[in-house]
């Protein structure tokens, strides 16, 4: 394999990568059709040493000028596109990851890449976590993995950690699964109980990961710690050591991919409202920092939750603002119940506007897109890019 460095010009921010990218050593660090979404990320990675194969970029400029049409600008995918897109990068970077002997930098390139999301617009990233009525139940491990980084990042920053055990912190929550993400998937999807076999597999996960990592080279004693006893409790009933000595980063890891877990669907059951999972976080944690910090996070009225207006209207929160109690919003139904065919913001600070209270989503809600409620144009989502089973 010949390589050539990376060609930072034919690097587009936010279109898909037409290469694998590769260190001065040949070892995969993003898959092809990896989005770079930021300028320091692709910095980041010229000052690690970015290379492409020779071959691989000459066909990529031949697909190119065969099918490049002058008269038409493509416009970028928003970052719904993007953030819909991230599972399945993740599903392609898993499997590169499974016989590598060192993905230390190509998880964290992938971390960078969702804080440099998130940095874009954090309420759009809240709103992904919210609203997953469409998410496909097959990218459920990678999905959850990543939504669970997102709290991370921002529980992280309300306790004002360092940015190296916040990165840490992200590293672990990505992954914390690897060795279960398809079985995680496959469970979303299951219409019956866990068998004693699959229990097995989930109670052996932190272990089995953590031995994984090891053996990829992952040294970082923080990560490494947090994959290790992210199911472990202070009252010694956790798995799978049973310890109570718990690193205060396991207790974070454990924190944020619960309450992802439970605002999450699955074919069993349906996703628990925020106000619920937010209380049931708070008892579990004991009102401590943690559970603190991500209530604060979300808010009253979190991005994605539906509500009914003074005007009657019912509609979807899009931005917080300087007060919790009054977000900008979305309207989505009329004050006679009709769903309507183009959104109107309001501001929720208006008395005729303001908030009465929650209400349970439409039916239909699933049918609605984000795009509509922020204003941009629709783009494919992750439901696109499924591999064929």
């Amino acid at each position: 394999m010949k390589l050539l460095r990376l060609p930072t010009a034919k690097v587009q921010l936010g279109v898909p990568l037409p290469w694998n990218v590769r260190d001065a050593n040949s070892k995969l660090l993003l898959s092809k059709g990896h989005i770079v979404t930021s300028q320091s990320q692709l910095d980041t990675l010229l000052e690690r040493g970015a290379f492409v194969d020779l071959e691989e970029a000459k066909a990529a400029e031949r697909l190119l000028v065969s099918t490049v049409d002058t008269s038409v600008t493509k416009r970028p995918p928003n970052l719904f596109g993007i953030w819909d897109q991230l599972p399945n990068e993740m599903r392609k970077l898993t499997e590169s990851w499974r016989d590598a002997t060192d993905i230390a930098a190509s998880v964290i390139t992938f971390v960078q890449s969702i804080v440099s999301l998130v940095d874009q617009d954090v309420d759009i990233a809240l709103y992904h976590t919210v609203r997953q009525e469409n998410a496909d139940l097959y990218f459920y491990g990678y999905s959850h993995s990543i939504h669970t980084a997102v709290l991370c990042l921002l529980m992280a920053r309300k306790l004002a950690w360092s940015e190296q055990r916040t990165r840490s912190l992200m590293c672990a929550a990505l992954t914390m699964n690897l060795s279960i993400l398809t079985l995680q998937g496959q469970l979303a999807k299951q219409e019956t109980p866990l068998r004693d076999s699959q229990r097995e597999l989930i109670r052996k996960h932190p272990q089995e990961t953590y031995d994984w990592l090891v053996k990829a080279q992952v040294s970082d004693p923080e990560w490494l710690a947090a994959v290790a006893q992210h199911h472990e409790r202070s009252d010694g009933s956790g798995y799978c050591q049973g310890i109570t000595n718990i690193a205060d980063i396991a207790v974070a890891l454990r924190v944020t991919d619960v309450f992802m877990a439970k605002i999450s669907r699955r074919t069993m059951r349906s996703a628990m409202g925020i106000k619920d999972a937010a209380k049931q976080l708070y008892t579990e944690d004991h009102g401590g920092p943690m559970s603190t910090a991500i209530i604060k996070e979300f808010g009253i009225f979190p991005p994605g939750e539906v509500v009914k207006l003074a005007s009657g209207e019912i509609a979807i929160v899009m931005r917080r603002t300087a007060s919790a109690k009054c977000p900008i919003v979305a309207t989505i139904a009329d004050a006679a119940g009709r769903a309507v065919t183009r959104s109107v913001q309001r501001d929720t600070a208006q008395p005729e506007h303001a908030i009465v209270g929650s209400t349970s989503a439409p039916t239909d809600i699933a049918r609605l897109p984000p795009e509509r409620i922020y204003g941009y144009a629709q783009v494919s989502s992750q439901r696109d890019a499924q591999p064929t089973t």
